[in-house]
Parts: structure tokens; sequence; C-alpha cells
């Protein structure tokens, strides 16, 4: 039997830790995006929250971090995404919204992996 690819969310430290430094978060999407190709060699398709949240951020007019467009859309985003999600990916790092989108994926039974090895090929 073929298994079935998965929409994985891949969640950690954006924002967390960085003071709002654009360098600081850079290296957080830095991050996040590392492990992207790896879930996709594995036969799954990678998803980061702010991939959809950062052009929509742009497009309502949001002129920095944390103003009222950044509440309404950055969270939620990926609150959204977890709903289409097949899993999650927590990468390591203190981080309130990641560990939120951990705690929405196990509510509804989505399983959260926290090592690449765990997660499985697609054969």
């Amino acid at each position: 039997m073929r298994k079935k690819n998965m929409l994985i969310l891949i969640a950690g430290p954006y924002r967390s830790g960085t003071n709002d430094d654009p360098e600081l978060i850079q290296k957080n999407m830095d991050n996040l995006e590392a492990v992207a190709l790896p879930i996709f060699e594995k036969g799954h398709i990678p998803m980061i929250g702010e991939w959809v949240a950062l052009p929509l951020l742009r497009l309502a007019g949001s002129e920095k971090i944390g103003d009222a467009h950044w509440e309404r859309i950055q969270y939620p985003v990926a609150h959204r995404l977890i709903e289409k999600c097949d899993a999650v990916f927590r990468i390591p790092g203190e981080s309130k919204g990641a560990d939120q989108d951990v705690a929405i994926a196990q509510s509804k039974g989505i399983p959260v992996y926290i090592d690449l090895n765990d997660i499985p090929h697609v054969k």
C-alpha cells in the first residue's frame, strides 16, 4: 500500500527572542526553512505560516511587527493552516506561537513531530 504524503506545518520561533531585530527574525526564518527541504525530500509538502502570512501582511498595509494587522493575520494564518495540515513539525526554540500551534494540533489529534527521523518517508 502506498503511503500518502502529508502537508506538514513547520512550527518554531519566528519573532521570539528577537526583540523585533530584522536580522534575528531572518535567522529564525532561516531555521524554519532549513527543515523544509528535508521534509519535502521525504515525500511531503512543507508549510511555514509566514510563507502565507507575510504577503497578506504586506497587502493589508502592515507597517511593523505587532501592529493591528499583524495581530489580525499572523497567528490566525497558522491556526487556519493547522486545520488543513496532516502533521506539525516543531523545531527547537522558545516560541509561544509555536507552542500554541502544537497545542491546537494535539487537541485535534494531528500528529506532532519533533525529530525529522520520525517523519515517515512516502514510498
